[in-house]
């Protein structure tokens, strides 16, 4: 199956980056890419997709490019979360913030981040009561 034979919704997922990280106001990239298909959203709604995201997903949707739209976020290189194993104090809040189950730890036991998962949106941060969660750049997205 090509590409281009893939359901409009299928081929605008496959365009986004898998963040998930609800930074164009949906929960995730599949309601994103749901949304812009029914014609509810513009192609400009990604950070981490970038302005090549965003010229990407125009293209499939054949409508004109625009840059992404700046005020929900900046663009960054691939990115993923590592726990300071030192100071992680088993909260759980990290596990429960993270979209993508990419975070593994027991309460009150020091949690780890599997690299593979993480798709570095962030949300694991916030509710870290000590900080314990720094970002890495990594080669590519996931």
């Amino acid at each position: 199956m090509t590409s281009s034979s893939l359901p409009l919704v299928e081929r605008l997922d496959r365009l986004l980056p898998q963040t998930q990280c609800g930074q164009c106001g949906y929960d995730g990239c599949r309601p994103y890419a749901e949304a812009m298909a029914r014609g509810e959203a513009s192609v400009d709604h990604c950070p981490p997709g970038g302005d090549e995201g965003a010229r990407a997903l125009a293209h499939v949707l054949e409508v004109p490019a625009l840059p992404f739209d700046r005020s929900r976020g900046e663009h960054k290189p691939a990115q993923v979360a590592r726990v300071i194993e030192a100071d992680c104090i088993g909260c759980t809040k990290c596990i429960q913030a993270c979209p993508v189950d990419a975070i593994v730890g027991g309460a009150k036991y020091m949690h780890a981040v599997i690299a593979d998962l993480c798709t570095g949106c962030e949300l694991c941060i916030p509710p870290c009561p000590v900080d314990c969660i720094e970002l890495v750049l990594t080669a590519t997205r996931p």
